[in-house]
Formats: structure tokens, C-alpha cells, sequence
């Protein structure tokens, strides 16, 4: 029986060797190939999304996963890009979708977009984090959720980054002891509650963050006792993910935007 702390470290005291297992999968490593034999390939969002395997992996690769049948939704996205400020992607409050636009600017770079080492290796990197995340919780919740966290951490610029983000914040809350229904609270409020606990500068220091992680881990297992675990490489489970109203969504698939 390996508790959420026990989980985490083994797969983070060698990163590199815990995401070679994952590479090393079969299916995944077939994916994989396909994906960085074929992306340059495309020319055009058209080509890209009528694409479904290169598609679904880019998708999955920013945690989108769950929003790969919303065409409609991308499209609109990918062909209005990031540059502008007025643009749908920057509409919206996910940053996960921003950042697949950003990788894949067909609006900024046309033909040439998917020469880039961004949209090449970098996108296989981040399809196997995201793998290993995915793997991870299904053996145990908190255990991705602190892989989650580690993982963006760095990039969190204020106490309302982590308020926008509800994996964080769920971290968050559980570290500090933080009851749940705090978020019922006006957002200023929260952020006060949190700042009075936790200097967001530390989350950019590996020692705190650490230290951090492990004061979740041990909270997160005080409360959901872990029960015995396969093999740290079966592992598998469901992404961490930021939602976006479902309504708003459904909304917008309905526009007349070419989609599928």
C-alpha cells in the first residue's frame, strides 16, 4: 500500500525516467510517432482538424481531452488566434485553451506553423505529462492533483491565478486547511484568506514548493486513505482540467462556424 505522499515521490525523484515508462507504452508510443511523422504535414486549420488523430493528440496533450468533439468551438479559436485582443481565446478564462492557440498560431504563421519545435517535440512533451498525470490518478486522486500543481506552479502570477484554476485551488484549500465552501465567499475575500496563509513567491521556490506538496500530500491522505496501489507503471487515471460553462459551450457549438 503506497500512501499520496509515497505515490508522488516515487514518480518525481526521477521525472525523467517516470515519463520514459509512459513513452515507452506501446499505444502511446505509436501515437507518438505518428503524430511527429505527420504534424508538419499540415498546412492549414482545416487540415489540422480534419486530422482526427493529430487532432485528438494535440488535445489531449493541453488537457483538452474532454472538449475534442467542440470543432466548432476550435476552429473559431485557432482561426481568430491569440494577437488580437479582442480575439474568442482570450475571452475566455482558461488558460489551457490560449495556450493550444498559442502553439498552434495557423492565424500568425499560416502554412509554416507546424515546422516549430513548439508544435513538434514540444507538444509530444507535454501529451506525455499529461499521460503520466492522467495515469497517476487513477491509482489516486491527490497524487495527480499534486503532479498537476508542481507542474504549474512556476507560471501562477498572483493569489487569483489560483482561484481561476480549480485543481489548484483545490490543492490550495487542502494544504492550508481551507474549507471548501470558503469558495461560496466574494473573491477578494478569498484572496485574502489565502495571502494570509501562503506567499505565492514561494510556489516559484523548488525547496517550498516541496514542502508545500508534502503538507498536501499528508492532509490529502489524512482524509482519503489510500487503498493498495498497482504498479506505479499502470497507473492510469483521468486529466486535471479547468472547466468552462457547459452552456456556454453547448452555446457556441451551435453557431454556424463550420465545425463538426
Amino acid at each position: 500500500m503506497l500512501t499520496t505522499y509515497a505515490s508522488y515521490r516515487l514518480i518525481t525523484s526521477d521525472m525523467t525516467r517516470s515519463l520514459e515508462r509512459v513513452a515507452a507504452q506501446p499505444t502511446i508510443s505509436r501515437d507518438a510517432a505518428y503524430y511527429l511523422k505527420n504534424i508538419e504535414d499540415v498546412k492549414s486549420i482545416d487540415e489540422f482538424l480534419e486530422n482526427d488523430r493529430l487532432y485528438s493528440f494535440a488535445m489531449k496533450a493541453f488537457g483538452l481531452s474532454d472538449m475534442t468533439y467542440a470543432k466548432a468551438l476550435i476552429r473559431k479559436a485557432l482561426t481568430e488566434g491569440v494577437d488580437s485582443r479582442d480575439a474568442f481565446v482570450n475571452k475566455l478564462t482558461d488558460p489551457r485553451y490560449k495556450d493550444f492557440v498559442s502553439t498552434f498560431n495557423f492565424e500568425r504563421y499560416g502554412e509554416t506553423t507546424t515546422i516549430f519545435a513548439s508544435t513538434r517535440q514540444g507538444v509530444v512533451d507535454k501529451f506525455m505529462r499529461q499521460t503520466l498525470e492522467e495515469q497517476a490518478g487513477a491509482s489516486n486522486e491527490g497524487v495527480r492533483l499534486a503532479l498537476y500543481f508542481e507542474r504549474k506552479a512556476a507560471g501562477v502570477g498572483s493569489v487569483y491565478g489560483l482561484l481561476g484554476d480549480k485543481a489548484m485551488l483545490q490543492v490550495v484549500q487542502t494544504a492550508l486547511g481551507i474549507p471548501p465552501a470558503a469558495g461560496r465567499a466574494n473573491i477578494d475575500a478569498q484572496a485574502r484568506m489565502i495571502s494570509e496563509r501562503l506567499d505565492i513567491n514561494d510556489l516559484k521556490d523548488p525547496a517550498k514548493l516541496k514542502d508545500f506538496l508534502t503538507r498536501f500530500t499528508s492532509l490529502w491522505e489524512a482524509s482519503n486513505p489510500s487503498s493498495p496501489a498497482p504498479s506505479p507503471a499502470l497507473l492510469i487515471g483521468k486529466p486535471v482540467e479547468n472547466g468552462i460553462s457547459t452552456n456556454l459551450l453547448m452555446g457556441l457549438q451551435k453557431l454556424r462556424l463550420g465545425g463538426g
